[in-house]
This record gives structure tokens, C-alpha cells and sequence, in this order.
């Protein structure tokens, strides 16, 4: 296991190198100009004298940022440093500063002020992902082919079909004309000073209402599917059967014994867990006016704020590496027949 575990972690570290430099090329080569985000640099309304101070100070953007340079030294520059301006690079945890969304921010600042909003809500899409699919999956497993298997079935493959910017517009149209004092921005609002803790509670749990909504609904289908095939092979096996010759429970077979070694396939898919979970949804956070990381990326992406869009990426890279190894590893607890010596 040790082996095994060093040789995937000295693996990241290639595989994210070269997702960097692929990305932060692609970046640096596409359209677009982050200093037209940032300065109005020769605005034709202007004098001479305006012209050219706007002229020098985008070429002092320009050389703070290192875009005066070939897009491979920006690269160099962003990932070991520059020690004559004091900057220690990626590899001594120096993610640089935005250039655009924030100006001279240290990009992890900006990563620390968006990441709470995305990591609670996407927990709680997660848990209820889960906590519904499974247990629906089970059951339209148990009693396969029954009027609820079918339901359940034509039901969520229903609402896999439906977009969830579209049910999150709906559903805004319909609260705001139907229901106006239904919150429909953001994931919270600053107290009232009568307000009690249950009422506050209250208020919050709509807010989280909607977009928890349309997180989740669209993975209902998939995962429950997945359980319901998972069950369905498990059920089959002669240790099924033993343990009903025993004199054991239907459910307590069920869950003892069947549910336990129909948890691989659910790990598998787990494994992008950790990136959904940090790096949330552009659409729907924007959409619910949520300051995540969903909506930092999409700023990221329209400005063209290369340390922000870099960090981004970067840290999505490395939880997806993250959790396919977390994945895993993850077998061995589940099935102790699978061993990686």
C-alpha cells in the first residue's frame, strides 16, 4: 500500500505540470486582452496627455504582470517566482495577485473569500444526491419492475432531461410573480435585530432552497441507476442466498450484506466529489447571484485574469487527482479482497 501510494503522489506532480503549462498557454495564446478589462488605454475622447499617461501606465500593467513577455517566461515567472520583485512562485505557495477582478489581491485571498459559499452548498447537493438516489435505487431494486420502480424510473430520467439554468429561471420568474418575499439571490441576508434564531434559520434554508434545487435534481437519474444496477447484480450472488437460509431479514440482507458489496461502482463515481465540491457551478451561481467559486471562474474567464483562472485550474486539476486516488484507495475498505501490493 505505502508503494503504491508514493508512486501515485510522484505521479501527480508531472500531470499537473503539464496540465499548467497546457493551460496557461492556451490562455496567454487565446483572443483577448485583460488590460482592456482593466484600463481604458487610448480612449479616443481624451487629450494627447491623457492618451500617453494611459498609454504608460498599460505598459506598467503589462511589465508587472509579465504579459510584456513571452507567454513560456509568464509561465516561469508564475511558477518559480521572481526574487527581484519578491514574488516565491507557486512552488513556495505565492499564487501571484489578480490583475484584473481585484487589482494587486493576493489570489488566495480571493480563493478564501468565495470557497465557504461553494463548499457549504455543494455539501448539502451532495448529501441529498446521495441520501435520495440510494435510497430510491435500493428499492426499485428490491422490487423491481413494480409500479414505483417505473415511476421513479420515467421520473428522474424526466428531470435528467431538464437543464437546470432553465428550472433555476423558471422557478425564479414564477417565485418572483407568485411569491415575492421567496429570496431568490444569494445564500444569505444580514440579520434583523427582532429576529429569532429559528426565524433566521428559517430564512436561510430558503435561500439555499432553489439552488440546492437545481444542483441536485439532474444527478438523481445517474446515481440512482448506478445503485439499482449495482443492487441488482449483488442480489444474485450465493452468499444472498445463504444468508436468507440463515433466517436473516430481507432488509437486514439487503443492507448487510447486498448494499455492502454494491459500493464500489458508487465510489468510482464519488471520485469527482472534491472538484464539484471547490470548484461549484458558474451557471447557477451566477444565475443566484452566490459570490462562489462558480462566479469567481466566469469573472476569471470574461476578464481574462490569468493568476485567478491559473489557481482555479489548478486546484481543479489537483482534486480531481485528489480524488480518484482518495477513490481508490477506497476499495480496499470496502472489499478486502482488492489489495494494491
Amino acid at each position: 500500500m505505502r508503494t503504491y501510494l508514493i508512486k501515485r503522489l510522484l505521479w501527480m506532480l508531472p500531470t499537473l505540470f503539464v496540465i499548467s503549462v497546457v493551460s496557461y498557454g492556451m490562455m496567454r495564446l487565446a483572443p483577448g486582452d485583460p488590460i482592456k478589462a482593466n484600463l481604458l488605454a487610448g480612449d479616443a475622447g481624451g487629450d494627447g496627455a491623457r492618451k500617453a499617461g494611459e498609454s504608460a501606465a498599460a505598459r506598467e500593467f503589462r511589465r508587472r504582470f509579465y504579459l510584456d513577455l513571452p507567454w513560456y517566461v509568464g509561465y516561469w515567472r508564475w511558477l518559480a517566482g521572481d526574487p527581484a520583485r519578491g514574488r516565491g512562485g507557486v512552488v513556495r505557495g505565492d499564487f501571484g495577485d489578480s490583475i484584473v477582478i481585484s487589482l494587486g489581491t493576493p489570489v488566495w485571498r480571493i480563493i478564501a473569500e468565495k470557497l465557504p459559499a461553494t463548499v457549504k452548498l455543494n455539501l448539502w447537493s451532495f448529501a441529498v444526491i446521495y441520501l435520495v438516489s440510494i435510497s430510491f435505487g435500493v428499492y426499485s431494486a428490491v422490487f423491481r419492475g413494480s409500479l414505483a420502480d417505473r415511476l421513479f424510473s420515467s421520473l428522474f430520467f424526466v428531470l435528467y432531461s431538464l437543464p437546470a439554468f432553465w428550472i433555476g429561471i423558471l422557478m425564479i420568474i414564477l417565485l418572483s410573480k407568485y411569491l415575492p418575499w421567496w429570496p431568490i439571490s444569494g445564500l444569505s441576508q444580514a440579520p434583523r435585530p427582532d429576529e429569532t434564531y429559528w426565524s433566521a434559520l428559517g430564512r436561510t434554508v430558503l435561500h439555499y432552497l432553489l439552488p440546492l434545487i437545481c444542483l441536485s435534481y439532474g444527478g438523481f437519474a445517474s446515481l440512482s441507476r448506478f445503485t439499482r444496477a449495482a443492487v441488482l447484480e449483488s442480489i444474485r450472488q450465493d452468499y444472498v442466498r445463504a444468508a436468507r437460509a440463515r433466517g436473516l431479514s430481507e432488509w437486514a440482507v439487503i443492507f448487510r450484506h447486498v448494499f455492502r458489496n454494491s459500493l464500489i461502482p458508487l465510489i468510482t463515481l464519488a471520485a469527482g466529489l472534491l472538484p464539484g465540491l471547490l470548484g461549484g457551478s458558474m451557471i447557477l451561481e451566477y444565475l443566484f447571484n452566490i459570490p462562489g467559486m462558480g462566479t469567481l471562474m466566469l469573472q476569471a474567464l470574461s476578464s481574462r485574469d490569468y493568476p485567478v483562472l491559473m489557481t482555479e485550474m489548478g486546484l481543479g486539476a489537483f482534486l480531481v487527482l485528489a480524488g480518484t486516488l482518495l477513490s481508490d484507495l477506497s476499495y480496499a475498505l470496502v472489499d478486502p479482497r482488492i489489495t494494491f501490493d
